[in-house]
């Protein structure tokens, strides 16, 4: 902080620093004397280095551990009673002294969890502690816990910072947090549930730079990468993304609307809610209390001449025969299933109650997918896997030749788990003309997707499988993904 320098790669005995001031060199030469090493500067702007600085060491008086020492202190739990009274008394009351403990250690739970990638944070009160917990790459993990006394203080904060009522404990309630951090404009889903020990509040951690993605950031591999931009370029028809709840589907579509996006191109999406705010796309949240429901909305978008109509999830027969027929007539519809398998989307839409001729002229694919963990890439080795563990893959010969699996043995970057980010897996049910002969003839899900492995569809698994070969993801984490798709 003092010469605003921070290091960026060590090679053998050579390390880079970046500096702010590349006259001042009284920095560099003490670090050189200091390390023993050769230092060579290089020039970065005084904000990204101090960004960096905060990013990578955390300021000393933001570190949870430090805050907790402070709020263990005689006056915290005075100062914990005073903030929640006054908060009590007046839901509009000013948010606090920012150098309270209370405030500090609650906007450094924010900070911590977003750097070490959180997407969710859990604040959960139970009999005698109040819970903290991250979920990073789709695993809860424990951190440090505040003192239980300090539960109502530490709910109130949170809900005055999502702009909710603070007086109302009885029934469910959402709101939302925006916050800039070091350029980043992030948002927080706020969720507060009564439970039988207090409120719990969940904080679903929404970045949008996440979402300007690729598609090979997503997961795919190269093959079926062109397939799914063949598809998802059509001119109309309807694209479906299925799987249960977190297997990132709304990440998909948002990497299809990022890929699509041109200024030629009319987007409109309604969503319930908007999650992630794009630029150059029409947003329509949905909002049940006026009648803006997924259909109503839908229907009036259709007035507003789009190319493109993404639909946050298609819950019932009135949602899907409106963007069926959209899809009939010139646009291009994307959205979400809640089914286990791609060729499963098929048989739900007809469940749902529509007719089997609109479903078989106008679904152009269904993709299924999981999200898997990646293996960090500081600590990982390659490793010889158990003839049981290869035996769960059903991989041939051909295949094991040129596999190189790998595996993390843990490491700082991976909090020692071995993982470090998330990939998708998926399985493209593409539709051909004998697969919508099929559909029309109330084909079964069973029968669809058998015709379609024969004609060249690679389930989860078997995606799963070359990622697993390719040293992307580990064998145990593809099996225990996609348990259901053992056969």
């Amino acid at each position: 902080m003092r010469h605003t320098l921070v290091p960026l790669t060590l090679t053998g005995r050579l390390l880079k620093v970046a500096i702010a001031d590349p006259i001042e060199t009284e920095g560099v030469d003490s670090l050189a004397h200091l390390l023993k090493f050769e230092v060579e500067p290089c020039v970065a702007s005084r904000e990204e280095i101090l960004a960096a600085i905060d990013r990578l060491y955390g300021k000393e008086e933001s570190s949870l551990d430090s805050l907790l020492g402070t709020l263990e202190s005689a006056g915290a739990a005075a100062i914990g009673e005073n903030l929640a009274a006054a908060s009590a008394q007046n839901e509009t009351a000013d948010e606090g002294d920012p150098d309270a403990p209370i405030v500090r250690w609650v906007h450094a739970l924010i900070l911590e969890a977003i750097q070490r990638r959180a997407s969710d944070i859990h604040v959960e009160p139970l009999e005698k502690r109040l819970r903290v917990r991250y979920r990073i790459d789709g695993v809860l993990l424990e951190v440090e816990n505040p003192p239980k006394r300090l539960q109502l203080a530490i709910v109130s904060r949170l809900k005055l910072m999502a702009n909710i009522s603070i007086a109302e404990k009885r029934i469910p309630q959402d709101g939302r947090i925006q916050i800039s951090l070091t350029g980043r404009s992030i948002d927080l889903r706020v969720s507060s549930l009564p439970t039988v020990h207090g409120e719990s509040i969940v904080m679903r951690i929404l970045d949008k730079e996440g979402l300007q993605l690729g598609l090979p950031e997503l997961g795919f591999l190269s093959d079926d990468q062109a397939t799914f931009e063949k598809l998802i370029a059509l001119p109309d028809g309807i694209v479906l993304v299925t799987g249960p709840t977190g297997s990132g589907k709304t990440t998909t579509l948002y990497g299809c609307l990022h890929y699509l996006n041109k200024s030629d191109r009319k987007i409109i999406t309604v969503e319930d809610p908007v999650e992630y705010q794009l630029t150059g796309i029409n947003q329509v949240p949905v909002r049940h209390e006026v009648g803006m429901t997924f259909a109503s909305a839908l229907r009036a978008m259709l007035r507003q001449a789009p190319n493109i109509v993404m639909i946050g999830e298609i819950r019932d027969a009135e949602t899907a025969e409106i963007a069926i027929n959209a899809s009939l007539t010139g646009h291009m519809v994307f959205s979400t299933l809640h089914t286990n398998d791609a060729p499963g989307a098929v048989t739900r839409l007809i469940d749902i109650g529509v007719k089997p001729f609109l479903v078989s002229t106008s679904l152009r694919a269904a993709m299924a997918q999981r999200l898997v963990r990646k293996i960090c890439l500081k600590c990982r080795r390659e490793y010889q896997p158990s003839p049981t563990e290869l035996c769960a893959l059903n991989l041939s010969s051909a295949q094991l030749e040129g596999a190189r699996f790998q595996r993390g043995h843990g490491c700082p970057e991976c909090n020692g788990t071995g993982f470090r980010g998330r990939m998708g897996i998926f399985e493209i049910f593409s539709v051909n003309e004998e697969l919508q002969r099929m559909i029309y003839e109330h084909a079964s899900s069973a029968r669809l997707r058998e015709r379609a492995r024969a004609l060249g569809m690679r389930t989860m698994r078997e995606d799963g499988a070359r990622k697993a070969i390719a040293g992307l993801t580990t064998i145990d984490e593809v099996v225990s993904i996609t348990v259901g798709d053992s056969s």
